[in-house]
């Protein structure tokens, strides 16, 4: 059925919420970030109380088995919305899953930001736009504006928000109509995070390094690694989330084991390097060759806490995951780790989520134009050998 041209007010109004779509995800990003940072470091200080993770997991499943069913699919929700349509999206997705993300990371779960600022974004953008009564035809555009600011302004990488909102939707070329509208989000987004004083994480610029026959071989090589490396995390959620569901059917229960498996690891594993966000470790993964074995951690402690139902994304944790592994291989081949790490960082979410070109772009934003040849053909390659799956679409 063909949809109603909008009308001049309804365009204009769409206008204006994009424009807030960036002022309300960076006002949401900054809090969210505060927050962040004040939680992780309480923990660093204490880390006995990851002990409580089973019990902050039972509280957290609690809450959501009461008051969490209509946002239960998350990211996978906002991607449905932004590519399907259908209701609004709740305005309770944005608190909730604040809550939850917090909780997770005071308690030590090895989760992300990424997905905090998307699902924020885009509930904060959808309520808003059902509530101006706008056209349905231009939802597309403030639902795209939302999750662009979102991405962007958590992690500071506007241009690369802009066009990940475009990319998370495998709609082809008529997607990039959206761009414009993506771009001031993003832009606006990252602006007010940036004014109300939050803090990105910095990344080493990589040097410039001259493409050989050589290299190309060496990134296919790191490249395919690091696809089928990323098809075996999301297979390992997937498969994890499904056996935990068939299995335990209360979801209090389900993050009370998840807290007590993940508890064990790290008493296990004697170290507290794949609690969290882990941003520490993605750093040193830039200037200290990394061990085989660091990456396939950071890979059962995500699994485990994503799987069993923890709340906050994936992004971060995949970004500890190339970079560590981009490092090892680089280390091993005789790269630069530096660069072996930034590319191994935009390789493996650009191939989880589908995102080469998004991925790319923000390895340059966050690490000089240096390594732009670099990462685009490791993150196509990456990408391509993951087949279809996808983090967000994961049966895809």
């Amino acid at each position: 059925m063909q949809a109603i041209p909008a009308s001049r007010r309804d365009i204009s109004l769409t206008a204006v919420l994009i424009g807030l779509a960036g002022v309300m995800s960076g006002c949401a990003s900054a809090l969210f970030l505060y927050l962040l940072d004040a939680v992780t470091t309480f923990r660093e200080r204490h880390s006995f109380i990851v002990y409580a993770l089973p019990l902050g997991g039972f509280v957290l499943g609690h809450v959501y088995e009461k008051m969490g069913k209509p946002i239960a699919g998350g990211s996978e929700l906002v991607v449905t919305r932004r590519a399907e349509g259908g209701p609004m999206i709740p305005l309770r997705l944005a608190p909730m899953v604040l809550f939850g993300t917090l909780l997770t990371h005071l308690f030590g779960g090895s989760a992300g930001r990424e997905g905090t600022g998307v699902q924020m974004g885009a509930s904060l953008a959808d309520s808003t736009f059902h509530k101006l009564r706008i056209d349905g035809s231009l939802r597309q555009y403030v639902l795209a504006a939302g999750i662009a600011a979102g991405f962007g302004s958590v992690f500071g990488v506007p241009l690369a928000g802009a066009i990940f909102a475009i990319e998370l939707v495998r709609g082809g070329a008529r997607e990039w109509r959206l761009l414009p509208a993506t771009l001031v989000a993003a832009f606006i987004g990252d602006r007010v995070t940036i004014a109300l004083g939050a803090h990105h994480a910095s990344y080493p610029k990589v040097a410039a390094v001259a493409i050989t026959f050589t290299l190309v071989a060496q990134w296919v090589l790191i490249g395919s690694t690091i696809g089928i490396v990323a098809l075996g995390f999301i297979e390992g959620i997937g498969r994890i989330k499904k056996f935990s569901i068939l299995t335990v059917k209360r979801l209090p229960f389900r993050l009370a084991i998840g807290g007590v498996l993940i508890v064990v690891a790290w008493r296990l594993v004697g170290s507290n390097d794949y609690l969290g966000i882990g941003t520490s470790g993605i750093g040193r993964a830039f200037t200290e060759p990394q061990g085989p074995s660091v990456f396939a951690w950071k890979i059962a402690f995500t699994a485990i806490t994503l799987g069993t139902g923890f709340i906050g994304g994936e992004v971060t944790p995949l970004f500890f995951i190339g970079a560590t592994l981009g490092s090892a291989l680089a280390h091993q081949l005789g790269l630069p780790i530096e660069l072996g790490a930034g590319v191994g960082l935009a390789a493996m979410f650009g191939s989880a989520a589908k995102a080469p070109i998004a991925l790319t772009v923000m390895a340059v934003e966050l690490m000089g134009p240096a390594i732009f040849p670099h990462a685009l053909l490791a993150t196509a390659v990456a990408t391509l050998v993951s087949a279809r799956r996808s983090i967000y679409r994961p049966t895809a």
